[in-house]
């Protein structure tokens, strides 16, 4: 029997000892569950994403320009591109999980750069760290995630306490946006925006005037341009006025409500109010509807320039538009036509009552109504119209003209007056026959030195035997004074008695001035 094999022997079986991680391995862990937790804080926080169009994006990077309120940073420019039509650049804006209010509709944005406007200068610090958005918060709850940016910075921001208002003006004059606005030449508020009207005829402004100045501004507040120097040199005198050295070289505007306000009610957000040229013209009494006049001068008009004053007795109530001169085709003769305008409710209470205004202009001309030229001031020869009542003038109408404006008649002015009383004298100086007064003259003369020659050879002849008998005259005169007559001794007497009456006189009445009394008991030594 063959023997079995043996069985082979049960392999050994070592195995290894488990796997234990190289502690390298912890480094990009660690990183890794860093940038994971930066992701989820940028997440967490990341807000609104915004996009703001500008006219250009000069100094604006991806990822190195800021937004800021406040010198705060809100947010950052993540991406720059052109608009579709390429006639803007759209910046991207990414803002903070904290500043997501900002993206509602009135918020504005806008490019802080180095600016110059007027005298104020702003942005200097871009100049090293380079340009950055600023932001003005809105105060909607309307969200908005498109905004058309700013070209120049908001001269006011939204959480300033004050008011706007609306102002017209017939131009802009020296005034820029941030142009400062006085109360009583305290600043009070400033100019935001200005625009041109579509028709090209009055400017629109908008002015912000901070709390407490806007609760002075009534429905009667006036408003005027106070830029540079107010200086006029015309028919009413020499002026001179200004508000501050600001309005000298940036301009400015002030307002000012009526001081005879008696309940004044404050004006609404928005109101609209007119900008005068000047103080004299803000706070005139309200002109109501104007009424154009024509005025013929047959006189001349030198010194009469547009814009001089139409007076009614003191008060101006208008002012010239426009000066010409036209000849009459009939006559051959030439006279100058005078237009103005004139606010009759300037007059207030001594405005002509009457809704037609040919009627009401004829009744006055026929009181005597007329207009005169009058010397302003000596100085320059400046002349203004004066209206007034002359009951002597000649007889007259006022005639309504094609374009509704009134002709009113007029007569010569006080130049005039003593040019034809000069004019006058000379005529009958003219008349004066001083030939024949000067023969008539030197006739009279010659007879009278012929007497004269007669008188002095009579005279002559008669001195020998009249002087001796004056002589013996005065003689006598002087011895008949130097002799004690009985008339010089009762004269004498005369007069002693005379003085003798006046020192009793003077007595009684000294003794009646301490005693006044004794007119009615008498003297205390008689009782």
């Amino acid at each position: 029997m063959t023997d079995l094999p043996k069985q082979a022997p049960e392999p050994d079986v070592a195995r290894s000892p488990r796997w234990v991680p190289s502690l390298i391995w912890l480094v990009p862990i660690v990183a890794g569950l860093i940038g994971l937790s930066l992701l989820i804080h940028e997440f967490r926080n990341a807000g609104p994403t915004i996009e703001v169009t500008f006219a250009t994006a000069e100094g604006i990077e991806p990822g190195k320009t800021k937004v800021k309120f406040k010198n705060v940073d809100i947010g950052s420019v993540t991406e720059v591109r052109l608009s579709d039509d390429r006639s803007a650049a759209v910046v991207k804006i990414a803002l903070n999980q904290s500043a997501a209010d900002f993206a509602v509709e009135d918020s504005r944005f806008w490019v802080v750069r180095p600016r110059l406007a007027g005298a104020t200068v702003s942005g200097l610090g871009t100049l090293l760290s380079g340009v950055y958005i600023g932001v003005d918060a809105g105060r909607s709850k309307q969200e908005r995630s498109r905004f058309t940016g700013l070209e120049t910075p908001p001269v006011v921001s939204s959480d300033v306490p004050g008011t706007r208002f609306v102002l017209r003006a017939e131009d802009i004059g020296s005034l820029d946006v941030g142009a400062p606005v006085y109360f009583r030449r305290l600043q009070a508020g400033q100019v935001e925006r200005f625009s041109l009207d579509p028709d090209g005829r009055r400017i629109t402004l908008g002015v912000f005037i901070r709390a407490p100045y806007d609760g002075f501004v009534t429905q009667r507040t006036r408003f005027w341009h106070a830029s540079g120097i107010d200086m006029s040199f015309d028919a009413s005198g020499f002026k001179l006025q200004t508000q501050s050295l600001t309005t000298i070289v940036a301009g400015g505007i002030a307002f000012e409500p009526p001081d005879d306000e008696a309940d004044p009610a404050r004006a609404s957000e928005g109101a609209t109010f007119a900008l005068a040229r000047s103080y004299d013209q803000a706070i005139k009494t309200p002109d109501g509807e104007p009424q154009t006049v024509v005025i013929r001068f047959a006189e001349s008009v030198r010194g009469l320039a547009v814009g001089a004053p139409v007076d009614f007795r003191g008060v101006t109530i208008g002012q010239v538009k426009s000066v010409r001169l036209v000849r009459d085709p009939r006559t051959e003769t030439y006279f100058a036509p005078v237009t103005a305008v004139i606010y009759p409710e300037r007059l207030g209470e001594a405005a002509p009552d009457g809704k037609d205004p040919a009627a009401v202009a004829q009744r006055l001309v026929n009181r005597g109504l007329r207009a005169q030229l009058r010397t302003g001031n000596l100085l320059t020869g400046q002349l203004y119209v004066a209206l007034d009542f002359h009951p002597d003038a000649p007889p007259a109408r006022a005639a309504a003209l094609a374009d509704g404006a009134m002709e009113i008649p007029s007569i010569p002015g006080e130049l005039g007056e003593i040019q034809a009383s000069l004019r006058a004298i000379l005529k009958k100086i003219e008349g004066v026959p001083f030939d024949d007064l000067g023969r008539e003259a030197q006739r009279t003369l010659v007879t009278l030195n012929k007497t004269l020659a007669r008188l002095d050879t009579t005279l002559a002849g008669a001195n020998a035997e009249l002087i001796p008998e004056l002589r013996d005259s005065l003689r006598a005169i002087g011895a008949t004074l130097a002799q004690d007559a009985p008339a010089q001794q009762d004269t004498r007497a005369a007069l002693r008695a005379m003085t003798d009456a006046a020192r009793s006189l003077k007595a009684l009445a000294d003794g009646l001035e301490r005693n006044p009394e004794s007119l009615i008991r008498g003297r205390r030594n008689d009782r």
